[in-house]
């Protein structure tokens, strides 16, 4: 019974210790976010797409502060992120808008880094980007456009990312009218800076992938995958749903930089053989440290 309960404090820790990394993550993320805008873009008239980009716009059309405006357009898309994914996702969303709304606040009167428009462009979509994918790794977001794009795609015939582009698209254009045409094309800029950011802390820097091969020679490729990789493998059974014969399927993760030479090992011992290689975002658990190679 002391064992079950020291279990069960145990785990009630652990999730402490989680709830606490993502705060700090969370808050790692809006401050980067807010260093990127206000210390690099928003000194050099580029702004961001989604309703960071109209919240800079209507910041400089007013004279209002940009966190203000950053809290109040993006609280009716924490609502419908609520709806869609739950109350987790909400409270995450929420914590990381005021956090950067705060620093947004708080960095305005600092003057910026450097009045290199190019400089500016590239290291502030490159904040801009690292915050919001450290806050999206972390069960939240910083802006409500994809929460938006989300609940629009269930009733047009287009992809969340095409909807997100379009909306993206139509507010770093309207920077031509509120500042000048070489800043919306700036903005063009840091926003493609900015996402390729996003996707590097959100799938990481190895990107790894799976890998699904069935070959006569299942073994050797195994064993040879192990060895000059460096991989473990996993055998998975099947059966031909056109000829019926059994089939030996290996499965193993690698990173990009591995893609290579896993095949030339396959096609080295089966040219024949069937080869699948997949992205993944992520993975946890299970033996998939790499080991030496002697």
């Amino acid at each position: 019974m002391e064992e079950v309960l020291g279990q069960k404090r145990q785990h009630k820790k652990l999730s402490k210790a989680k709830i606490i990394q993502r705060v700090i993550l969370i808050t790692i993320g809006a401050l980067f976010m807010a260093t990127g805008l206000e210390i690099f873009l928003i000194p050099n008239q580029v702004i961001d797409g989604g309703v960071t980009g109209v919240s800079i716009m209507l910041s400089h059309i007013t004279g209002a502060k940009l966190g203000i405006f950053l809290f109040l357009l993006n609280l009716p898309f924490v609502y419908l992120g609520y709806k869609q994914f739950g109350k987790t996702f909400a409270i995450s969303t929420i914590y990381g808008i005021i956090m950067l709304s705060i620093f947004a606040t708080y960095f305005h009167p600092i003057p910026p880094f450097t009045e290199d428009i190019l400089l500016a462009t590239l290291f502030g979509g490159i904040l801009l980007g690292v915050g919001v994918g450290l806050v999206i790794r972390n069960g939240g977001a910083l802006d409500g456009t994809e929460i938006l794009s989300i609940v629009i795609s269930k009733k047009v015939p287009f992809s969340v990312g095409e909807i997100v582009m379009f909306i993206n698209l139509f507010i770093l254009g309207s920077a031509g009218f509120v500042y000048t045409w070489d800043r919306a094309m700036y903005s063009i800029l840091a926003y493609v800076v900015a996402a390729k950011a996003i996707d590097i802390v959100i799938t990481g820097m190895e990107e790894s992938k799976s890998v699904w091969i069935i070959s006569e020679e299942a073994n050797e490729i195994g064993d040879a995958i192990n060895n000059r990789l460096g991989r473990g493998v996993t055998y998975l059974h099947g059966e031909g749903a056109y000829t019926g014969d059994n089939k030996k399927v290996i499965f193993c993760i690698i990173t990009r930089l591995e893609e290579s030479k896993l095949t030339t090992i396959v096609e080295g011992i089966d040219p024949s053989a069937f080869l699948a290689i997949a992205d993944i975002s992520e993975v946890r658990g299970g033996r998939f440290k790499k080991k030496n190679i002697h």
